[in-house]
Protein backbone atom coordinates (compact mmCIF):
# COMPACT_ATOMS: atom_id res chain seq x y z
CA UNK A 1 0.00 0.00 0.00
CA UNK A 2 1.17 3.53 -0.79
CA UNK A 3 -0.12 6.72 0.74
CA UNK A 4 0.11 10.29 -0.51
CA UNK A 5 0.83 13.16 1.88
CA UNK A 6 -2.40 15.15 2.15
CA UNK A 7 -1.54 17.89 4.63
CA UNK A 8 0.70 18.75 7.55
CA UNK A 9 -1.16 19.71 10.73
CA UNK A 10 0.35 21.76 13.54
CA UNK A 11 -1.29 21.73 16.97
CA UNK A 12 -1.62 25.23 18.40
CA UNK A 13 -3.61 27.56 20.66
CA UNK A 14 -4.69 30.12 18.05
CA UNK A 15 -5.21 28.65 14.54
CA UNK A 16 -6.46 31.94 13.04
CA UNK A 17 -3.34 33.82 14.14
CA UNK A 18 -0.87 31.10 13.18
CA UNK A 19 -2.36 30.50 9.71
CA UNK A 20 -1.83 34.18 8.89
CA UNK A 21 1.84 33.96 9.86
CA UNK A 22 2.36 30.85 7.71
CA UNK A 23 0.32 32.24 4.79
CA UNK A 24 2.63 35.26 4.77
CA UNK A 25 5.66 32.92 4.60
CA UNK A 26 4.30 30.38 2.11
CA UNK A 27 1.94 32.51 0.06
CA UNK A 28 -1.69 31.62 -0.37
CA UNK A 29 -4.78 32.79 1.41
CA UNK A 30 -5.48 31.83 5.02
CA UNK A 31 -8.72 29.90 5.46
CA UNK A 32 -10.53 29.69 8.80
CA UNK A 33 -12.78 26.63 8.67
CA UNK A 34 -13.93 27.35 12.21
CA UNK A 35 -12.49 28.58 15.50
CA UNK A 36 -10.54 25.34 15.94
CA UNK A 37 -9.19 24.73 12.43
CA UNK A 38 -7.45 26.90 9.82
CA UNK A 39 -5.28 26.12 6.80
CA UNK A 40 -3.30 27.56 3.91
CA UNK A 41 -2.71 26.01 0.48
CA UNK A 42 0.62 27.24 -0.90
CA UNK A 43 0.08 28.67 -4.41
CA UNK A 44 2.85 26.53 -5.95
CA UNK A 45 0.83 23.37 -5.40
CA UNK A 46 2.72 22.49 -2.23
CA UNK A 47 1.21 20.51 0.61
CA UNK A 48 -1.56 22.16 2.65
CA UNK A 49 -0.44 23.34 6.09
CA UNK A 50 -3.23 23.24 8.67
CA UNK A 51 -3.58 24.42 12.26
CA UNK A 52 -5.68 22.66 14.89
CA UNK A 53 -6.56 24.11 18.29
CA UNK A 54 -5.47 21.96 21.22
CA UNK A 55 -5.70 22.73 24.95
CA UNK A 56 -2.14 21.81 25.90
CA UNK A 57 0.89 23.99 25.27
CA UNK A 58 4.07 23.06 23.42
CA UNK A 59 6.31 21.26 25.88
CA UNK A 60 9.55 20.45 24.03
CA UNK A 61 11.39 20.39 20.75
CA UNK A 62 9.37 19.40 17.68
CA UNK A 63 9.94 15.85 16.46
CA UNK A 64 9.11 17.12 12.97
CA UNK A 65 9.81 20.51 11.43
CA UNK A 66 9.40 22.20 8.07
CA UNK A 67 12.37 23.20 5.90
CA UNK A 68 11.61 26.14 3.62
CA UNK A 69 13.76 27.05 0.63
CA UNK A 70 15.22 30.51 1.09
CA UNK A 71 14.46 32.40 -2.10
CA UNK A 72 17.65 32.97 -4.06
CA UNK A 73 19.60 31.17 -1.33
CA UNK A 74 19.31 34.24 0.88
CA UNK A 75 18.86 32.61 4.28
CA UNK A 76 19.46 35.82 6.25
CA UNK A 77 16.99 37.84 4.20
CA UNK A 78 14.31 35.14 4.47
CA UNK A 79 14.92 34.92 8.22
CA UNK A 80 14.68 38.70 8.61
CA UNK A 81 11.28 38.60 6.86
CA UNK A 82 10.05 35.82 9.14
CA UNK A 83 11.23 37.71 12.24
CA UNK A 84 9.33 40.79 11.06
CA UNK A 85 6.20 38.60 10.96
CA UNK A 86 6.73 37.32 14.52
CA UNK A 87 9.26 34.45 14.26
CA UNK A 88 12.25 34.11 16.57
CA UNK A 89 15.74 33.00 15.52
CA UNK A 90 17.29 30.01 17.29
CA UNK A 91 21.05 30.42 17.16
CA UNK A 92 23.12 31.62 14.20
CA UNK A 93 23.03 30.58 10.55
CA UNK A 94 24.73 27.20 10.20
CA UNK A 95 26.98 26.54 7.21
CA UNK A 96 28.46 23.22 6.12
CA UNK A 97 29.61 21.68 2.81
CA UNK A 98 25.98 20.85 1.89
CA UNK A 99 24.60 24.36 2.35
CA UNK A 100 23.28 26.79 4.95
CA UNK A 101 20.27 26.95 7.25
CA UNK A 102 18.71 29.06 9.99
CA UNK A 103 16.49 27.55 12.68
CA UNK A 104 13.53 29.71 13.73
CA UNK A 105 10.37 29.39 15.82
CA UNK A 106 6.94 30.56 14.69
CA UNK A 107 4.83 32.73 17.06
CA UNK A 108 3.74 29.62 19.03
CA UNK A 109 7.24 28.15 19.26
CA UNK A 110 7.11 25.55 16.45
CA UNK A 111 10.58 25.12 14.92
CA UNK A 112 11.20 25.52 11.19
CA UNK A 113 14.24 26.26 9.02
CA UNK A 114 15.14 28.37 6.03
CA UNK A 115 17.60 26.36 3.93
CA UNK A 116 19.87 27.01 0.96
CA UNK A 117 21.94 24.44 -0.91
CA UNK A 118 21.88 20.67 -1.12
Amino acid sequence: MRARLNEIVLDCHDPARLVRFWAALLGGEPVDRGPDWSYVDPPDGGVRVAFQRVPEGKSGKNRLHLDLDAEGGEVERASDGAVALGATRVGPVVSDPQGRFQVLRDPEGNEFCFVAGG
